[in-house]
């Protein structure tokens, strides 16, 4: 009991990490743009590279906003079949059915990612403009899918030792 408390407690943090991380991310994005419209619309003069200068914190938000996702369990999912299934069992092992795939599709997304990640160290690309080494932006790639592999991973896991109770469908209350 006490080493799923440590795990949970890691979880907490890495999810509170993630958080600051992203809100971060999202006010350096605001201050970006605010800055490029005054500079542009206001004084007339702006500022080359701000835009390609935007680019790294946009991905990293998107990347680390889908695996934010994955660990709130909120991503989008279309669990159309939870309609036609009345029973806690059949629900059960559709989620479990559709946590496996879902593993193993991003298992492979975070493989080529990986091999995407390597090629990326490899080349060393700069940015146009400032010069700035692209792996910056394009680790956060590789990041993000290991990120989610591990979150549907213990989204897998929690379907499977999760009691049959917990599957009665919202919409039979």
């Amino acid at each position: 009991m006490k080493k799923w408390q440590q795990t949970n407690n890691f979880s907490e943090n890495l999810y509170k990490i993630q958080g600051v991380i992203l809100f971060l991310l999202l006010l350096g994005i605001a201050i970006l743009v605010f800055v490029q419209v005054i500079l542009r619309y206001v004084l007339h003069h702006p500022l080359m590279g701000i835009e390609e200068l935007l680019l790294f914190p946009t991905i990293w938000l998107f990347m680390l906003g889908s695996a934010n996702a994955s660990l709130e369990r909120t991503q989008i999912k279309a669990q159309v079949i939870d309609m036609f299934l009345k029973s806690p069992i059949g629900i059960k092992i559709s989620r479990i059915i559709m946590g496996v795939i879902s593993l193993i599709i991003n298992c492979w997304l975070t493989y080529w990612a990986y091999k995407y990640f390597l090629y990326c160290i490899r080349v060393h690309k700069l940015s146009a403009t400032l010069y700035i080494p692209l792996i910056y932006a394009e680790s956060a790639v590789f990041l993000g899918f290991f990120l989610m592999c591990i979150y549907i991973f213990v989204e897998t896991i929690d379907y499977i030792i999760k009691p049959l109770s917990e599957f009665e469908l919202k919409s039979n209350k």
